[in-house]
Formats: C-alpha cells, sequence, structure tokens
C-alpha cells in the first residue's frame, strides 16, 4: 500500500479541507489555547492540556477549565507569582483520573524552575535542538529531562519519559500544537522545524497506520510513532503531521477510513 502514498495523499487531501476547520476542534483541548495570544501564556496552557489530555473527551473539557480560570487571564503571570504553598491551597482536591492535586502542583512548579531557567518553554525545548537529528526526539527528551529534574515520580504520569520507549502522544501533540500553523493549530514556535515532528501516536492513528500498511507493529510505542511518521514525511517532506488532526477527528467521530475510498 505504501506505493500507492501519493494517491494516499491526494485523497487526505479531500478529507483534511473537510475536517480540518476550528469548528471542528471542540471539544478537544486544544481548544483551550486559542484563547491566549502571548505565545509565553499560550505554551503553558498547552503543555497543562496536553498533559491531562488522557481519559473521557468531557473529563479532560472538565478539569482543564476548572485548573485554568484558577490561573486568570495570564497563566504566565499567575506562575511568577505563585509559591508551593499558594498552589497547593488553590488546587486542593483536584484529580484527573491517575493525576492528584500533588501531582499538578509539582507540573506547575517544574513549568517555573524551567521559566526560571530559559525564559520560556519555548527557550527550553530550543536548548535541545540540534541540525543534525532527523526527528524532534532528542530535543524532547533532553526537554522531559528538564522538566523531571529528579522529580518523575512527583509528576505522576502527566509527563512520559522517552528513553522508555514511550509513544510520547500527548508531549508530541502538544508540540504539534505549539509548531504547525494552520487553521487548527496556531503555532508560535517558529525555530523548531514541522519537517521533524513525530505523530502523536493514539489507538486511532496505530488503526489507521496498519490499515494503510504504513507499519506492520502491534505495539504503540514510539519505534511505532516512527515508523508511521517516515511514511507521512516521505509524502509530505516539509509536514508529516498535516493530517494528524484530521485522521484523529475521523476516528473519535466513528469515521472510519476504510470507509473514505482511501483504500
Amino acid at each position: 500500500m505504501i506505493s500507492d502514498r501519493f494517491i494516499i495523499l491526494r485523497d487526505l487531501d479531500v478529507l483534511y479541507n473537510q475536517y480540518n476547520r476550528r469548528e471542528q476542534v471542540h471539544p478537544d483541548p486544544l481548544v483551550f489555547l486559542y484563547g491566549y495570544a502571548d505565545i509565553r501564556d499560550r505554551e503553558i496552557v498547552g503543555l497543562l492540556a496536553s498533559s491531562l489530555a488522557y481519559g473521557r473527551v468531557a473529563q479532560i473539557y472538565k478539569s482543564l477549565r476548572s485548573v485554568l480560570e484558577k490561573m486568570g487571564p495570564s497563566p504566565l503571570s499567575f506562575l511568577n507569582r505563585s509559591t508551593r504553598q499558594s498552589l497547593t491551597a488553590t488546587y486542593h482536591g483536584f484529580s484527573h483520573r491517575f493525576a492528584t492535586d500533588e501531582n499538578l502542583v509539582n507540573l506547575m512548579l517544574a513549568i517555573k524552575d524551567v521559566l526560571d531557567r530559559y525564559g520560556s518553554i519555548y527557550g527550553c525545548f530550543l536548548s535541545g535542538m540540534t541540525i543534525e537529528a532527523d526527528t524532534v526526539l532528542p530535543a524532547l527528551t533532553r526537554f522531559v529531562a528538564a522538566f523531571t529534574a529528579g522529580n518523575a515520580q512527583g509528576l505522576g504520569h502527566l509527563i512520559p519519559l522517552p528513553e522508555r520507549g514511550s509513544a510520547c502522544k500527548r508531549l508530541n501533540l502538544f508540540l504539534r500544537w505549539m509548531v504547525r500553523r494552520d487553521d487548527v493549530d496556531p503555532g508560535g514556535w517558529d525555530q523548531v522545524p514541522a519537517s521533524k515532528l513525530i505523530i502523536p501516536l493514539d489507538v486511532h492513528i496505530h488503526r489507521m497506520g496498519v490499515t494503510l500498511g504504513f507499519t506492520r507493529r502491534k505495539q504503540a510505542d514510539m519505534r511505532t510513532a516512527l515508523e508511521i511518521t517516515s511514511v507521512f514525511r516521505l509524502m509530505i517532506p516539509e509536514d508529516p503531521l498535516r493530517y494528524d488532526f484530521t485522521l484523529c477527528r475521523m476516528g473519535m467521530n466513528g469515521v472510519s477510513i476504510l470507509r473514505t475510498g482511501i483504500i
């Protein structure tokens, strides 16, 4: 099927034009990023939103709304004036699936520490980027190390560890939001090439990858994510994640790629 990738590309463009629209986003957690014009606020919201993006969509939306409402109009200003004590008091009793209020507070303190050391989350990620790397994986590994900094257990499931082979779906989703710019993804991290992004591998993308012959792997891990991304990179070298939102939205809406005429 990979030999037919340019036919697939043509048909995916039809689906992209149908699904890749701002009105299709809700209730995807990406919707929360649109209210922040300042990239320094938006990247904080993006990291929090992607970290909590697991479980039922309705619960994700509810949890994020409760977190962000307490931060006010500028999450950056909120974190700059916050302490462990104030954050603990503000988010006492918070829970989201496996995440506790302590996990959330530790993540916010990790963000605050990164801001102090690098000036922005963007600056932190750029510090790990190299021209030689084919993908963002090496930079992502260093990025996670900067956030965990000896306290990985304190973050619970909120920040996955790339060195353990995780597909890091939520972190790659965060990078897609911050790097790509179109009707859906707001972008802003202009010095990170979209060509180096890795697809956020969820059950829908994995199933699609197997169906289209992009991978034969049964494990939804980083190796599988890289295999699927490599095929999309052959089709669109400059933007391999162009169809990610479209394919995820189709999956969430129960639309099978088998019924689209692509294969």
